[in-house]
């Protein structure tokens, strides 16, 4: 596995979206999410996202030119239809909307319907953070995960964002899923076991291999029946605030994954509530608290949300960002190089 440098990375996938249809303005941005991503250590969201994204702009999926729409204005929650754009564009731009709201308001909740798959979810929790803003954000997706008791996936994973700013920002990006199909396909791609059980072959036992959970399409829910249920009702709560497509209704759309999905960005400025010095002295306080706890047999250290990002962020602006050479073979041929 080789390291590639920051910017040569972002180069190289700015250039492959170029040639597949998008504007430059737009491919900057998104080479630059996919980069970021990839850098923080969630390589399923970032470089190997880039073919598939591609492919979906060359079959029509995605509309590269399409810019989200207004639909209501309701004091401090506005409702967008992202009219199948770039997921990317469209949430940054709900989050940028959501942030001015909040900093009228003290809370701002910007909806998108109708939109594309945003990536990494974390994106846009840390977007809020270096803003000085907290954030709650929340997608829903095409069925990938079987209710718990259920054999056929009938619900989402349903990537959930929660974002506290500070000096060193609390940001959770988690699905409902125990692992991603993002996170199998990196473990599986290293000939590697996942740390705990995955999900389901498809004789029905559980395993920690994440090639047969791949194939079976029965990850294991976050928390067995509790991450089931919290992937419920995120997907009704965001289809109904921004009265668009269900789980179910965006599996009717087959067009690949997180097409037609509905999204949250709720954003709050702290400065309005406790004040900035309250939330810096609050994060501060938590993360001590959680770091010095003591370690579990075979622990070398206990983390807070959003810190192993940082350090894998530090670290792969020095050394270079890890890639499969596969699939940055494959990104470097879609770049026309």
């Amino acid at each position: 596995m080789n390291r590639i440098p920051f910017n040569m990375m972002k180069d190289i996938i700015e250039r492959a979206f170029i040639r597949a249809g998008l504007d430059h303005d737009k491919a900057a941005v998104c080479a630059r999410i996919h980069t970021e991503s990839s850098c923080d250590g969630i390589y399923s969201h970032g470089l190997n996202r880039v073919a598939r994204f591609i492919d979906y702009l060359q079959r029509g999926w995605v509309n590269p030119q399409a810019q989200p729409v207004a639909i209501k204005q309701l004091g401090a929650i506005n409702q967008y239809d992202g009219q199948r754009g770039v997921g990317i564009t469209n949430a940054l731009f709900a989050v940028e909307q959501a942030a001015h709201l909040a900093r009228k308001n003290g809370v701002g909740i910007v909806t998108l319907r109708n939109t594309t798959h945003w990536m990494r979810g974390g994106t846009y929790g840390w977007q809020a953070v270096d803003q000085g803003l907290a954030a709650i954000c929340w997608t829903n997706t095409e069925s990938c995960m079987p209710a718990w008791g259920g054999m056929n996936p009938r619900l989402g994973n349903n990537p959930f964002v929660m974002a506290i700013p500070g000096a060193q920002p609390l940001v959770l990006d988690m699905a409902m899923s125990q692992y991603s199909y993002g996170q199998l396909q990196v473990t599986r791609l290293k000939g590697e076991q996942m740390p705990f059980p995955a999900g389901y072959d498809q004789q029905g036992n559980i395993t920690l291999e994440p090639g047969p959970v791949e194939a079976s399409m029965r990850i294991m829910p976050a928390g067995y029946w509790k991450g089931s249920s919290m992937a419920i009702v995120l997907d009704a709560m965001a289809a109904m605030l921004s009265a668009g497509l269900t789980t179910g209704e965006i599996d009717r759309v087959e067009q690949g994954s997180g097409t037609g999905a509905s999204q949250v960005f709720m954003l709050f400025d702290p400065q309005q509530l406790g004040g900035a010095d309250f939330t810096q002295r609050l994060t501060e306080d938590v993360e001590r608290y959680v770091t010095t706890s003591k370690p579990a047999e075979g622990v070398e250290r206990v983390f807070y949300p959003g810190e192993q990002q940082l350090l894998r962020r530090r670290q792969n602006r020095e050394l270079g960002i890890p890639v499969d050479d596969d699939i940055w073979t494959q990104v470097v041929a879609l770049a026309g190089d």
